[in-house]
């Protein structure tokens, strides 16, 4: 009995893993309820012969001299891997055969086939199934006219069938005249295939090759296609190499009706010590611009084990295009969020950590700018090349916390030969357009915080220490560069102490609020901070800026972010009050109101270059919100306001409502008041912005998912500038959830590629459940941008053998 249970699935194999081989997009991204198998649920790994094999029927007989067997009424065998069913079940000793007659069932794996009869010879190793109907776990279904087993590797099916639909009239199906499994090579081959959607044949092949089991198989993938309005119409077709179990590689052959021919690769590896992935393409001629367009990514990590106690890794993101505009040109559903980068990773980190309290890395940070034609501004940003960094901490050490990070930084600022600069300034720089250097900072602090119920109290004293070495390149002469102070100091240093309190207390009470039994909180915080004041124009600006006042700033040390080449000078005071209502059942927070404002003792004496330094001893006021109004409506809202001048700085305001499953809206509002000139300063800046503020903007975003009907849904986002007068982005989109296991979607959108130029992009995808998706899957983007976006397909987990119990 054994070898007709493993045989038989062999004629289903084949088909159950040509389903879980595909990824079918939005299954496994929802949270909808399900029941899991406990770990403890397992089948017993027995040998052959320690298989305990049980029989039951109304009448057994033994017969021809013990050599024949006969279960008659209701016979079943059953073992702990597999159960075979039938009217009358009868086994000949002497011939080796078995035959199972009339109303067969075999159930094995959560995979139950049933038909009039099977007969296999266990001596001979083959067999036949006659009508075998077949019902997978993974939700698959089908049938044939006939299985015959060859061998203990090969079965043949003839006129089969195979659907993902698990229902009575199936969406699509394939029939094929004659289907051959080696379960050896893990491979079938079907003869005279094709699709069926709706009865009707869609697409023929009369040679298709496919794993029967879930290993990777050489062979096509499904195609994609979509359309732009800078490519048109955009059309692949991938084939994938399995070169090994450890190494695969997909070639992409791709058609731009615009722009021509394209060749795409991507490399996979995968090893117990190291992982990674290449991809490439390359267009010989593109005939927009008659030249060759190409684009290549690296991503690669790599455990390099322990030397003299530490362990070691490597980590690589390298990334390169041909030219500025390769992404704006070249969009699909995998790279419509580049289309406006503007800068390429190129990142090599050799990282290690060790001795429990260390850890660092030694690094390369480069970049590839992507230049944008349609303004004069130049792009560009500091490279680390390389910075090597030490970091320790030891945390309730007696009480205190230790830690401190150094690092060692060469800065260069990448040259430009390009045509926004004239060829005189480029000959006089050699295209240099920012000073370089060496930079050293040492950041050490010791902390003892002070934890009990209701309250806590931090102290911590720090010392910041650092040294530059600058290239101003005075060679250039009115050419060459200067620091905020008009010097060319080579070498700077700076040391300064950092001390700061931080202190808070929570009060709580049992209230109500929207009807809930509630628990209120009350958490004021106390954070002082002094920093004495250095005069530190003499030094170079190479990876620091300022930090927008709220709430993630309001408590922290330096007002600068980035590397610190500015340390703000400080006498000041945050105090920050927060209240929180949870519900006292659930512990579910139902609304949480928070203030701050800073408190300035002294006036600020620390300023990047072209920044005007604060005026005033107060900072302004922030305030936020955010609540659940009910199970399904929430809220946000943020606001700042000058204190002196009594105008709103920032706003954020949003609302999102999710009724049930697949109905979602949202709302946003974005404020941000314009620079506003300084009228109260007495010096050269009076009347000039404040350059530290953010460029001012105005913007209103709504999204959503809707069902019109109970199959129809409608899903987009828009985003409108009311400063501007104009959309700046908008994705729409429909999704139509066919009876039976398959989805349409269409979506279009329209996004920014430069400061003025845009790109239209519409695509398509028929999702067939169970088979894969045909069109570019605009999945990724659609939860991107619409906040709670759902698929509408329900996933269904594959069944097991035990929740399927015959």
């Amino acid at each position: 009995m054994r070898k007709i249970c493993h045989l038989f699935l062999l004629t289903v194999s084949p088909i159950a893993f040509a389903q879980t081989g595909v990824s079918v997009p939005g299954v496994g991204q929802t949270s909808a309820p399900r029941l899991y198998v406990s770990p403890m649920l397992t089948s017993p790994a027995l040998n052959n012969d320690e298989i305990v094999t049980f029989t039951d029927s109304a009448r057994a007989d033994i017969t021809n001299n013990t050599n024949t067997i006969t279960l008659d009424g209701k016979s079943q065998i059953r073992r702990p891997d597999a159960i075979l069913k039938a009217d009358t079940i009868n086994y000949d000793r002497s011939t080796g055969t078995v035959a199972a007659l009339g109303n067969a069932r075999l159930f094995r794996d959560g995979n139950l086939i049933t038909g009039p009869g099977l007969r296999y010879n266990i001596d001979k190793v083959n067999g036949t199934i006659t009508s075998p109907v077949y019902s997978l776990a993974t939700g698959g279904q089908g049938q044939a006219s006939q299985a015959n087993i060859i061998d203990d590797n090969h079965v043949n099916l003839k006129d089969a069938t195979y659907s993902g639909c698990n229902c009575d009239e199936p969406f699509w199906q394939i029939r094929s005249s004659n289907v051959d499994l080696y379960n050896d090579e893990n491979e079938g081959i079907a003869e005279d295939g094709t699709l069926y959607i709706k009865g009707v044949p869609v697409m023929w092949s009369p040679y298709l090759t496919f794993p029967i089991r879930a290993e990777k198989k050489t062979g096509f993938l499904t195609p994609t296609y979509g359309m732009t309005s800078r490519s048109g119409l955009d059309l692949s077709v991938p084939y994938f190499i399995n070169l090994a179990p450890q190494y695969d590689l997909t070639l992409t052959p791709r058609y731009l009706s615009k722009r021509g021919a394209q060749l795409g690769a991507e490399f996979r590896y995968l090893q117990p010590n190291y992982s990674g992935t290449m991809t490439g393409a390359y267009m010989h001629r593109d005939n927009e611009l008659d030249r060759s367009r190409w684009m290549f990514s690296w991503r690669h990590l790599q455990s390099l084990g322990s030397v003299l106690g530490l362990n070691f890794n490597l980590s690589v993101d390298w990334n390169a295009v041909s030219d500025d505009d390769y992404y704006r040109d070249f969009t699909d559903m995998t790279t419509i969020t580049q289309a406006d980068k503007t800068y390429l990773n190129r990142n090599v980190t050799l990282g290690f950590s060790g001795y429990k309290y260390w850890d660092g890395y030694l690094q390369i940070q480069k970049y590839q700018t992507l230049q944008d034609a349609t303004t004069t501004d130049i792009y560009g940003q500091y490279e680390k090349v390389p910075e090597l960094r030490v970091h320790g901490a030891r945390f309730d050490w007696h009480g205190l916390d230790m830690e401190t990070t150094n690092t060692l930084t060469r800065f260069e600022y990448p040259t430009y030969f390009g045509s926004k600069l004239s060829d005189e300034i480029i000959d006089q720089t050699e295209g240099h357009l920012r000073p370089d250097g060496t930079r050293f900072m040492s950041y050490s602090t010791l902390s003892y915080p002070i934890v009990r119920p209701g309250w806590y109290i931090t102290p911590k004293i720090g010392l910041h220490a650092s040294q530059y070495e600058t290239d101003w390149y005075t060679r250039y002469g009115q050419h060459s560069f200067f620091s905020q102070s008009g010097n060319q100091r080579r070498s700077v240093s700076r040391v300064l102490p950092i001390v700061s309190l931080d202190a808070g207390m929570t009060f709580e009470r049992d209230t109500t609020l929207f009807g809930y039994p509630s628990t209120q909180t009350l958490e004021p915080r106390l954070y002082y901070l002094y920093i004495p004041y250095q005069d530190q124009s003499d030094i170079p600006v190479f990876d620091t800026d300022v930090s927008q006042f709220g709430f993630a700033s309001a408590f922290s040390e330096n007002r600068y972010n980035g590397g610190w080449d500015r340390i703000n000078n400080a006498n000041q005071v945050t105090l920050g009050l927060t209240s929180r209502w949870f519900d006292r059942d659930t512990g579910f927070q139902r609304l949480a109101l928070q203030v701050a404002q800073r408190v300035y003792f002294d006036s600020q004496r620390v300023t990047l270059p072209f920044e005007s330094p604060r005026i005033g001893t107060k900072s302004d006021w922030i305030f936020g919100a955010e609540a659940a109004l009910t199970n399904k409506f929430t809220t946000q809202a943020a606001l700042q306001i000058d204190p002196y001048q009594g105008k709103t700085t920032q706003v954020y305001a949003a609302a999102k409502w999710t009724p049930k499953r697949l109905t979602t809206l949202s709302l946003s509002y974005r404020y941000q008041r314009d620079p506003y000139a300084d009228e109260e300063r007495n010096d050269i800046n009076q009347g000039n912005p404040l350059s530290y503020q953010l460029q001012g903007k105005e913007t209103v975003s709504f999204a959503g998912q809707w069902p019109f009907t109970s199959k129809l849904y409608g899903v987009g986002r828009v985003d409108y500038s009311l400063k501007e007068s104009r959309v700046t982005q908008h994705i729409l989109g429909v999704e139509y959830k066919g009876d039976c296991c398959w989805t349409g979607r269409v979506v279009l959108k329209r996004y920014a590629v430069s400061k003025q130029d845009s790109n239209s992009a519409i695509f398509f995808q028929l999702e067939l459940a169970g088979l894969g998706s045909v069109g570019k899957d605009p999945m990724d983007l659609l939860r991107q941008n619409v906040p709670g976006y759902e698929s509408v397909n329900t996933p269904v987990p594959a069944r097991t053998s035990f929740e399927r119990y015959e």
